[in-house]
């Protein structure tokens, strides 16, 4: 059996009057649409703000057929058919998703983020109607491909390789966080001083509420199957992103669970000892990249983040308790109705 969660975080809908600000309308513009293969939302304020939003949209599409694997023409596929073939010309979008991707991969030593990981993504088809556990034998098999530093960037001559005829780039845990920087630009090119997007559960926010309070989003209890919070942080122009095991997932024949973060290291879906890790920062390309300490566990996930600095994160574990980084503890509301999570408040 197969499920899929598609909405990570919650907006709460605490966006209450936007009288003061005379730059805004009183009244946001909420879109939504279908894009890069989930349910994108926009909230917007501001004058021509259908305008924004359909130009938010062409944008959003632009970027899926460039960088998900599922889009024939695009430069992931290119750069997977053309393994260990040389470099391949590439858009300036997919060099800083390479690029970042790398930066973020570097952080771990590959042991979180590794975009080469798409042998083995492929090989579990978990999301899929084909999910399965590969033997062990094609696991062993698949290891030796998956390594960051196989993805050569070339600037000067706009370009990309995989050095190893095989590899596969995966850019599914990174690509997102891209689109929303790319948004929040399209925003503040069009004058916006306060907008949001939720990309799938990757959260994005210009600025404050047009009220100057911050922006409340929530976090979603992983085992509810209605979209229950346990919390909620407050933001103001940064990411939101959420890693977790409860987005994709099936059981296999002897009923063992398997979550669609695979692992590196090992070629299996990481089993860490959490159940989502949700990242806050600045960058949402860089808070989609490491929110990928799901799979280092609670003391890995907090060390990646100290050495990345200027990012805090939620981390919930499988025995339901909630702790949060330092410089997260004020913004941080815990609100669990199901009474079954437990804050640590450390320190």
């Amino acid at each position: 059996m197969k499920k899929q969660i598609c909405i990570l975080l919650i907006a709460l809908a605490l966006l209450g009057s936007a009288g003061s600000c005379a730059r805004q309308s009183a009244k946001p513009l909420e879109a939504d649409n279908f894009v890069l293969g989930t349910i994108v939302t926009q909230t917007i304020y501001g004058n021509a703000a259908q305008q924004v939003a359909d130009d938010v949209w062409t944008e959003l599409n632009r970027l899926e057929a460039l960088l998900t694997v599922n889009a024939s023409g695009g430069d992931a596929n290119l750069l997977n058919a053309r393994a260990g073939q040389g470099l391949v010309p590439m858009e300036f979008d997919t060099l800083q998703v390479l690029e970042s991707a790398r930066k973020i991969s570097a952080l771990s030593q590959g042991r979180a983020l590794d975009i080469t990981v798409g042998p083995l993504v492929k090989a579990w088809g978990i999301g899929t109607d084909h999910a399965q556990v590969p033997s062990a034998q094609l696991i062993r098999e698949l290891l030796p491909l998956v390594n960051y530093q196989d993805v050569r960037i070339d600037r000067d001559q706009a370009s990309a390789e995989l050095t190893q005829a095989g590899q596969m780039v995966d850019l599914g845990g990174i690509a997102k966080g891209y689109a929303g920087d790319v948004v929040r630009d399209i925003y503040r090119q069009h004058g916006l001083t306060s907008a949001f997007i939720n990309i799938g559960g990757n959260v994005v926010t210009l600025g404050a509420r047009p009220d100057g309070n911050p922006w409340h989003i929530g976090i979603q209890n992983p085992r509810s199957e209605t979209g229950e919070i346990v919390g909620y942080v407050s933001v103001v122009n940064q990411a939101v992103v959420t890693s977790g095991d409860y987005q994709r997932y099936f059981f296999a024949e002897n009923g063992q669970r398997y979550c669609h973060i695979i692992d590196p290291t090992t070629g299996y879906p990481a089993e860490s000892g959490l159940m989502s890790v949700t990242v806050i920062t600045e960058s949402s390309t860089d808070a989609d990249g490491l929110s990928k300490a799901f799979i280092l566990g609670l003391e890995g996930g907090r060390e990646l983040l100290r050495s990345y600095g200027q990012a805090e994160g939620v981390f919930i574990t499988t025995d339901k308790k909630i702790y949060v980084t330092p410089g997260l503890r004020g913004d941080f509301h815990f609100e669990d109705a199901s009474h079954a999570y437990t804050y640590i408040q450390e320190g």
